[in-house]
């Protein structure tokens, strides 16, 4: 079985808000774990990530712990960089076996074709968050900011971070309508080239299945788990959507 879990935003909106999701995060690992052969985390693991040589944000050890666990034990785990976590090097990868990943990629379980990434960036619009993420993932801004001390590396991200979520509309995270929902968009152009059969994404932060224009493909969205506890699980036989 693969397993599919989005938008865990580990670090906001507080401490205690926080650790109590992180704890569901680990029980809901620890319940999957003998079943799971890969495990894919499709971005915003965390509200903020950044890695100096030397530092990395404190807090998530249950999470950070069972990875390694998990891996250890020979379950693949493979993480896509959101929006908040773009800046993810290798300490992921060095301590806890987890891959790392930012481009949309596709994996195959059976017959089924599946397309996986955060859903960042993705389909048509969004040109100021597109500006940004270059400039985001630029490794001059990258080397500008670790000159910063991490304590106001990291406070000035936090900060950032809360005014972003502050300032979102309400109706942004409201569902758009098939032909104004980029990602939807995004999948039907993606099937003018070439089969996919389930398009799983996170970002959104609303859990969807909605069938596509052929009749034959899936778009999931596996919603958030800052509120929800939605995940996805695939097999030979198909996919389902599940509540934890």
């Amino acid at each position: 079985m693969i397993y599919f879990a989005s938008d865990f935003h580990f670090g906001s909106p507080n401490h205690a808000s926080s650790k109590s999701r992180e704890k569901d995060v680990c029980r809901w690992l620890d319940e999957i774990k003998d079943t799971a052969t890969k495990i894919f985390l499709l971005g915003d693991t965390f509200d903020f990530w950044f890695e100096y040589n030397s530092v990395v944000p404190k807090g998530c050890v249950r999470f950070l712990g069972k990875l390694a666990e998990l891996s250890d034990k020979g379950i693949e785990i493979e993480m896509c960089v959101g929006n908040h976590d773009l800046w993810m090097k290798d300490y992921l990868i060095n301590e806890c076996g987890v891959k790392i990943f930012t481009e949309p990629k596709e994996i195959t379980i059976g017959d089924f074709k599946i397309h996986v990434h955060h859903g960042d960036g993705l389909g048509p619009g969004d040109k100021k968050y597109k500006f940004l993420k270059r400039i985001f993932i630029n490794s001059i801004a990258q080397k500008a900011f670790k000159w910063l001390h991490p304590d106001i590396g990291f406070s000035l991200a936090s900060y950032f971070s809360k005014k972003s979520r502050a300032s979102e509309k309400s109706e942004e995270r409201k569902f758009k309508g098939i032909d104004k929902e980029f990602l939807i968009l995004y999948c039907e152009d993606v099937l003018k080239n070439h089969h996919v059969d389930f398009f799983i994404f996170g970002h959104r932060h609303l859990a969807l299945d909605i069938a596509l224009s052929n009749n034959k493909s899936r778009y999931i969205n596996l919603g958030e788990w800052y509120k929800g506890r939605r995940y996805a699980v695939a097999t030979e036989k198909g996919l389902d959507l599940r509540d934890f």
